[in-house]
C-alpha cells in the first residue's frame, strides 16, 4: 500500500499586501467598538458604561450610524429572498420540514410549491396523500426564502422552475458568512459544471445539464450515470471550495473560477496539500486584486 509521509514545516506569514481582509476591524466578545454615543446599536453589540461593546467574534460593519458585528462563524439567519439549499428531514401534514443550517428547521408548505406539470389549482386531499411522492426524507432541494417568522424559523417556496429537487452532485457545507450575496446564486461555470451557492452555507455542485426539463415542475431528478470527465471537474471544484473556505476567502463565481483555473497545474488529490494550497491561493488572490483594480 502506497503511503505518503510529510515532515512538519514552519508556516510562512502571508503577505498582508495581498489581502484586503487584513484591513477589517475584527473584534472578540468584550472588545470596545466605540465610545461615541452617537451610533446606533446593531446585531452583535450591546451598551455598557456608555460604550458600545461586541458580544460576538467577527468583523465590525458600519451603515451610516448603525454599527453591527458580523460573526465569522454562525448559524444561518434567514432573510426574505435568500436562495437556500436544504435537505428534507420530515414529511408532515401539508408541509415538509427542511434542514437549512439555521437554528430551527425551515418549513416548505404544500401550497408554496409548483405541482408536477405546472398546474395552477388548489391543493386537494389527493395532493396531500401524494406528498411523499413529490419529496421524501433525505431529498435535497433548492428553494427561496418566502418569509421569516418571529422565532427565526424560515418559510420556503419553490414556485419557480429553477427551484426544486436536486439530482446528482456534491454537497459542500461551509459557514454562511463566507457566501457572498449576489443578484444570482445559480452559476453555470465554463469548466462544464454548475454551482448553487446557498446563502445558508450549503453549496451544491453538479454537472451542467444539456437541456432543462421544464415539464417536470422541479420534481424529476436526473439519475443517469455521470461521465468520468464531469466527475473530475466536480471533484476539483469541491477541493477548490474547501481551499477557499480554509483560507477564509469569500465564495462567489469569480473566486471559485479563478481558484479552479489556478489548480489545473496540479492533480486533484494534491490540491489540499499545504504548500500547494498556498501557491493556488496566492495566485487566486492576486488575480482577484487585479480584477478589482
Amino acid at each position: 500500500m502506497a503511503m505518503e509521509m510529510r515532515l512538519p514545516k514552519a508556516r510562512k506569514p502571508l503577505s498582508e499586501s495581498l489581502g484586503r481582509d487584513s484591513k477589517k476591524h475584527l473584534v472578540v466578545p468584550g472588545d470596545t467598538i466605540t465610545t461615541d454615543t452617537g451610533f446606533m446599536r446593531g446585531h452583535g453589540t450591546y451598551m455598557g458604561e456608555e460604550k458600545l461593546i461586541a458580544s460576538v467574534a467577527g468583523s465590525v460593519e458600519r451603515v451610516n450610524k448603525l454599527i453591527c458585528v458580523k460573526a465569522l462563524k454562525t448559524r444561518y439567519n434567514g432573510e426574505v429572498g435568500d436562495i437556500v439549499v436544504g435537505r428534507i428531514t420530515e414529511v408532515q401534514q401539508k408541509r415538509w420540514k427542511v434542514e437549512t443550517n439555521s437554528r430551527l428547521d425551515s418549513v416548505l408548505l404544500l401550497s408554496s410549491m409548483n405541482l408536477p406539470g405546472g398546474e395552477l389549482r388548489r391543493r386537494s386531499a389527493e395532493d396531500e396523500l401524494a406528498m411523499r411522492g413529490f419529496l421524501q426524507e433525505g431529498d435535497l432541494i433548492s428553494a427561496e426564502v418566502q418569509a421569516v417568522f418571529s422565532d427565526g424559523a424560515v418559510s420556503l417556496h419553490t414556485r419557480s422552475l429553477k427551484y426544486g429537487k436536486l439530482g446528482q452532485g456534491v454537497l459542500v457545507q461551509v459557514s454562511p458568512s463566507l457566501v457572498k450575496r449576489q443578484k444570482t446564486h445559480f452559476h453555470d461555470l465554463p469548466c462544464g459544471a454548475s454551482v448553487i451557492l446557498g446563502n445558508n452555507g450549503f453549496i451544491w455542485i453538479y454537472p451542467t445539464p444539456e437541456h432543462k426539463d421544464e415539464d417536470a415542475g422541479g420534481f424529476v431528478a436526473n439519475l443517469e450515470p455521470v461521465a468520468l470527465s464531469d466527475r473530475e471537474v466536480i471533484s476539483r471544484l469541491r477541493n477548490c471550495i474547501v481551499l477557499l473556505v480554509t483560507q477564509r476567502m469569500m465564495l462567489y463565481d469569480t473566486s471559485i473560477l479563478y481558484c479552479y483555473e489556478a489548480s489545473l497545474a496540479h492533480q486533484i488529490k494534491d490540491i489540499l496539500k499545504p504548500e500547494i494550497m498556498e501557491e493556488i491561493m496566492l495566485e487566486t488572490r492576486q488575480r482577484l486584486l487585479e480584477q478589482e483594480g
